[in-house]
């Protein structure tokens, strides 16, 4: 079989022990924080939620093709003989456009999946390719799983920041911000969505369970369930323990919400990503 590297952005947050087990590249977001302009995995999320809940402007774009070419060049040096990339939905970031640019010059052909995810639920789709590739798969058959993959991931989340939301575009049309209580969210294809409002975190952290729990009971098969947050650790840690108890959850993978993501719902989200395995092509 050629050899595959496969190359993803900082958006997806697959954690650092999963990339080097499979020799994942990470091409970087940019972020401008108070006019200052960062590679995303330069500034540490601590440090970017305090400034940013200090008042810090902040902002974000897409990695330039010229990004993406150091990316593809790397690969070729490390002996691939193709190019697997997955990447933030073209629907939230021009982060794909800029790949399929710089794959018109890349040294190795490339293959480009746009997942229409962000945040872990990419990291997910990422994943899928990374084990199925490890298994042999072949380069077609990674990026169809991705594909697959993303089709089925549910997410549900809380986010302190309700205005800044809006202020991003990210929320669907329709969407109150002052919604009462703690506001459960979904990224769905139109943007984010307010489910229901709970009355308390702890209320929300039960109700995110449930969405958890209710994707556990549904169809047979086992959950791998991403557990995240910006900020937030006491939630996630509390939704995580919460979570472990869910007959039918097979995995939980720790991930942190960096700054890509966080310049859109602010400090103080927590949430769970979650997919039904094994994921099929069917």
């Amino acid at each position: 079989m050629p050899r595959v590297t496969l190359v993803t952005d900082s958006a997806s947050y697959i954690p650092a022990h999963i990339r080097e087990r499979f020799g994942i590249l990470q091409v970087p977001l940019r972020i401008q924080l108070d006019g200052k302009d960062y590679a995303e995995p330069d500034l540490e999320p601590a440090e970017f939620y305090d400034r940013v809940a200090a008042g810090a402007t902040v902002s974000t774009s897409q990695p330039s093709p010229g990004d993406f070419m150091k990316a593809y060049k790397e690969a070729a040096n490390r002996g691939a003989k193709q190019i697997l990339s997955v990447h933030i939905g073209s629907n939230i970031s021009g982060t794909v456009q800029s790949a399929r640019l710089a794959a018109e010059s890349s040294p190795a052909p490339v293959t480009i999946v746009d997942t229409g995810q962000a945040s872990f639920a990419e990291g997910l789709c990422v994943l899928e390719a990374a084990e199925a590739l490890d298994r042999g798969a072949s380069i077609e058959d990674s990026a169809k799983l991705a594909i697959a993959a993303s089709r089925i991931i549910g997410n549900t989340f809380v986010v302190r920041a309700l205005d800044l939301a809006q202020r991003s575009g990210r929320m669907a049309a329709g969407q109150e911000t002052s919604a009462a209580g703690v506001p459960v969210m979904a990224l769905t294809d139109e943007g984010m969505k307010v489910l229901t409002s709970a009355n308390s975190l702890g209320d929300a952290v039960e109700t995110m369970a449930g969405h958890v729990q209710a994707a556990a009971e549904a169809g047979g098969r086992r959950l791998r369930v991403g557990i995240g947050h910006g900020a937030a650790p006491q939630i996630a840690e509390e939704l995580r323990e919460r979570v472990r108890s869910i007959a039918g959850v097979e995995k939980i993978i720790d991930y942190v919400v960096g700054p890509a993501v966080g310049a859109h719902v602010g400090p103080g989200n927590a949430g769970a990503v979650f997919i039904a395995r094994p994921v099929s092509l069917e």
